[in-house]
């Protein structure tokens, strides 16, 4: 697709670059550990369907989503890997896990009790992932409630446990509560044997711990920040080299020179110091682009870093471009990625909004098209 075919603020997704990062999460984990990539929240902006089709490809065990919409559009989509739903089983929604071939993560016992009658009226066995809160402290079955969970578990032989997962809730900080959480886990599969309950996937590491402590990688680890190229910190950098997935560029819509004293954009919050050339570029908050980045914000054009000024609007940002030589309108803007020697990441767009790359990636909307490439 040609930028200049329509509106042209795209999101250019790079795939060749999430094989690359596939392939270093594998080297940094140990022989033999499988993956369960997260593609949960449209695989963090970057198109669910695309991406899975590419992991699927490249040969992963499982792919994480939140919620069953999720799954489901994933199967639609004709993905047939498995899918487990990390959020568990929402009120009345069954039915799409024994329809669409989805996992659930259980650790709730009234969500047991239904599955285990709706696969019985269907005369189905059901696989179930089942998870033990272990410090998180959002969602699981306390540790305290996990003998007589299993318990339960075991009455019903529609049910099938095919794993056992916890989360990690520190990333760089806190090392020995790590490790007790990771005792804590590992106490915790002991006492599923001893209640008769074997399966195939241990699960707890997710980007920041398979980086950080790779034995704690279980048979299974949930790489989901990195596989974009993002850094759950920047801690993470020296450990695993990585390529940003995604690119958020557009071009220059309109172009102006204005004299010194020139109100900018809503609420005149920049003033022009001299005469000055202000490009306008065809993105705002409603694709993402946060208002936090008003009069503080970079973009790159002709490999130069040019300034954010005045407010970030809904549709439309502006830009002092002055200082940029021979400029002109239809020139190529990056918001997010690389452009000659230069790079804004999503890592320096989080710092300025008081935010995390995860969320920079996350908002950037349905309204900004996805084009792929290998």
């Amino acid at each position: 697709m040609s930028l200049s075919a329509g509106r042209p603020t795209v999101g250019e997704v790079d795939l060749g670059a999430l094989e690359f990062n596939y392939r270093q999460i594998q080297k940094r984990i140990p022989e033999g550990v499988k993956l369960l990539a997260v593609v949960k929240a449209d695989a963090y902006g970057h198109g669910a369907i695309p991406v899975s089709h590419k992991l699927e490809k490249l040969g992963v065990e499982y792919l994480g989503v939140a919620i069953p919409e999720e799954g489901v559009e994933l199967r639609r989509g004709g993905i047939k890997t498995p899918i487990l739903v990390l959020g568990g089983i929402f009120e009345g929604e069954v039915d799409p896990f024994f329809r669409f071939r989805l996992t659930p993560v259980l650790f709730r016992k009234d969500s047991l009790k239904l599955l285990s009658r709706e696969a019985e009226k269907r005369r189905k066995k059901v696989r179930v992932h089942v998870k033990v809160d272990t410090g998180m402290g959002r969602l699981g079955v306390p540790f305290n409630l996990w003998a007589d969970f299993l318990k339960e578990v075991k009455r019903f032989p529609n049910i099938e446990v095919e794993g056992l997962l916890s989360h990690f809730s520190m990333t760089d900080q806190e090392k020995n509560y790590t490790h007790s959480q990771w005792r804590a886990f590992q106490r915790a599969v002991r006492m599923a044997k001893e209640t008769g309950i074997s399966c195939p996937y241990l699960h707890m590491a997710s980007s920041a711990i398979l980086t950080a402590f790779p034995s704690y990688s279980a048979n299974l680890a949930r790489p989901g920040i990195m596989l974009y190229g993002s850094y759950p910190s920047s801690t993470y950098q020296p450990l695993i080299p990585l390529k940003p997935v995604m690119t958020l560029k557009t071009r220059i819509h309109f172009l102006k020179s204005v004299p010194p004293g020139t109100r900018i954009s809503y609420g005149g919050t920049f003033t022009t110091k001299r005469e000055s050339l202000i490009a306008t570029l065809p993105i705002g908050y409603a694709d993402g682009y946060s208002r936090h980045l008003s009069n503080q914000g970079e973009v790159l054009i002709r490999g130069k870093r040019a300034p954010v000024v005045g407010r970030v609007c809904m549709d439309f940002i502006t830009a002092d471009v002055t200082d940029i030589p021979h400029v002109s309108m239809g020139d190529e803007v990056v918001l997010m990625g690389k452009q000659g020697r230069e790079q804004i990441s999503a890592e320096e767009i989080a710092e300025k909004i008081n935010s995390i790359s995860y969320e920079v990636l996350c908002l950037i909307g349905k309204r900004v098209p996805r084009v792929y490439k290998e």
